[in-house]
């Protein structure tokens, strides 16, 4: 998923998808506790998809902040 991708979704989609990706993180993290997983840099490329979707997040909610002011 790309920051394109990210910046062409609605905040519902957002949210939606920042629940799923929390979701995979939390099961890779799990598996990996459990026995080594194949590939340990799936781990890392979901945490850095959760910390787009956050920072996508964010900035909508901070533009939308202050604008109402």
């Amino acid at each position: 998923m790309t920051n394109e991708d990210i910046k062409q979704m609605n905040n519902k989609e957002l949210h939606a998808n920042l629940r799923e990706e929390r979701k995979q993180l939390a099961k890779l993290k799990f598996n990996h506790a459990v026995s080594p997983i194949e590939n340990p840099g799936k781990i890392r490329e979901s945490r850095k998809i959760v910390a787009r979707l956050m920072t996508e997040i964010n900035a909508r909610s901070k533009a939308a902040s202050s604008s109402a002011n």
